[in-house]
């Protein structure tokens, strides 16, 4: 146990002493935080830039439907010909030019409606055009029929079903998919987490190996507990690291916000809601639905998954860890490690994928049951169920304790067989193994 202890301290300090490991934590999330404030600067600075469209009208249908809104600004060129327009707008430098032709029905005149630009088109640009000209067309219609406008806009109201739990709370449309998506977030952390320090663990042994202090390491301690305290050791020292860029970042974050001068919930709110939302939210705020919304996301059983996301990330690291261990035993060289690499990472992106499409279309059901208790998935699919709870409407029990339980067999029984691959792997020089290879290694008495 001494001995573990020693070689976990050792791995530690090696590594947070490390100048390169010193220099990616301070210089991290700097880079991070620099890319948040570009990105913010950049949508800033498009969300500012209202686009001009010249209109040409020549019928007598459309005279007061392209108004000035949010996402463009529209100019009446009516009372010349379309030659003369086009070449307006282009020096001009306008953004582009609708012409609405001529005719006696309003369905042959919307049909050849062109829409004349330099570039293509934006796609919300052309959705507000196109939502201009249907909203007109179909009011045209109704009025033909002797429908008002209050009849109209009663018509084109949508639809929203209440929903009631058994409790009899109200519930919210798409809560369950936003849940899935927090839980996502925590699932992505351990796959990044684990490619980006399981590759360390990895690293460090093939430098090791490869000086030959290995030899002497392995006479005083059993490769079994080396592999164990470098990667426990290695561990600590990314948890480390990960906790000062979140810290790190989270401040550098606001400091630079606020010295931009830019409201995050404000940016938040405006950055990738079209005004038809816009309009819809403003709605549903007055029916007290944005409250519905924040009473959901507190109800979260944030401490349930953040111990969660620490047991998970535990256990889906060790694992993973090992098999890395492993690879950089077996190999002379990081060269070499690029035939073993797809099958470790393959569990990792599948569950990314697969709890993605499953969890978000039915968090309980058998695909997203069956990758949340398998081992090599498990760490991630099972996080994104978990901000529905555990029991009740969440996950059951039975299943949270059994994706745990196996995960626990499964490290032991990894462990067990990595240590195998480790012993032999470790004193092999200049051979590249091949999966034959270590087959044979893992019979070794």
């Amino acid at each position: 146990m001494d001995k573990l202890i020693l070689i976990i301290k050792r791995e530690y300090l090696a590594k947070v002493r490390n100048k390169s490991f010193i220099v990616l934590t301070v210089l991290s999330p700097i880079i991070i935080v620099a890319m948040i404030a570009l990105v913010v600067y950049l949508a800033k600075v498009n969300s500012e830039e209202k686009r001009v469209v010249a209109v040409l009208d020549e019928s007598p249908f459309f005279g007061h439907q392209f108004e000035t809104g949010v996402e463009a600004s529209y100019i009446n060129f009516s009372g010349i010909s379309l030659e003369d327009a086009i070449d307006s707008v282009s020096a001009a430098g306008y953004y582009g030019l609708i012409h609405v032709p001529s005719g006696d029905s309003i369905d042959k005149v919307a049909s050849e409606i062109q829409f004349y630009t330099k570039e293509s088109p934006s796609l919300d640009i052309l959705n507000s055009i196109e939502g201009k000209i249907e909203h007109k067309v179909r009011e045209d219609k109704l009025q033909s029929l002797n429908i008002s406008s209050d009849v109209m806009n009663q018509l084109e109201e949508n639809y929203e079903m209440n929903i009631v739990n058994f409790s009899g709370e109200k519930n919210l449309k798409g809560i369950s998919e936003f849940k899935a998506f927090i839980g996502g977030g925590f699932g992505y952390l351990i796959m990044m987490f684990i490619i980006i320090y399981g590759a360390f663990v990895m690293r460090s042994v093939i430098e090791e190996k490869t000086s030959r202090i290995i030899e002497v390491i392995i006479s005083s301690v059993r490769p079994f507990q080396l592999m164990l305290g470098k990667i426990i050791g290695t561990s600590l020292a990314g948890i480390t690291q990960f906790v000062i860029w979140i810290l790190s970042a989270g401040i550098l974050t606001y400091v630079v916000l606020s010295f931009m001068g830019i409201e995050i919930d404000a940016f938040q709110s405006k950055a990738n809601i079209s005004p038809e939302a816009m309009q819809t939210l403003n709605e549903a705020a007055s029916q007290d639905t944005v409250q519905l919304y924040v009473n959901e996301l507190v109800k979260i059983p944030w401490g349930t998954l953040l111990l969660s996301f620490l047991l998970y990330f535990s256990l889906g690291y060790l694992i993973y860890s090992s098999i890395y261990a492993a690879i950089g035993a077996a190999v002379d060289n990081e060269t070499d490690t690029q035939q073993f690499m797809f099958p470790v990472i393959t569990p990792l992106m599948l569950a990314i994928y697969v709890g993605f499409f499953s969890v978000f279309e039915n968090p309980n059901g058998p695909i997203a049951v069956g990758f949340s208790l398998f081992p090599l998935t498990s760490p991630i699919v099972m996080m994104m169920r978990l901000p529905n709870g555990i029991g009740g409407a969440g996950v059951p029990w039975w299943q949270f304790i059994a994706s745990i339980v196996f995960l626990m067999l499964t490290f032991l029984f990894i462990v067990w067989l990595a240590s195998k691959i480790y012993r032999v792997g470790i004193l092999m020089y200049g051979k590249k193994p091949s999966y034959k290879e270590i087959y044979k290694w893992l019979k070794y008495k």
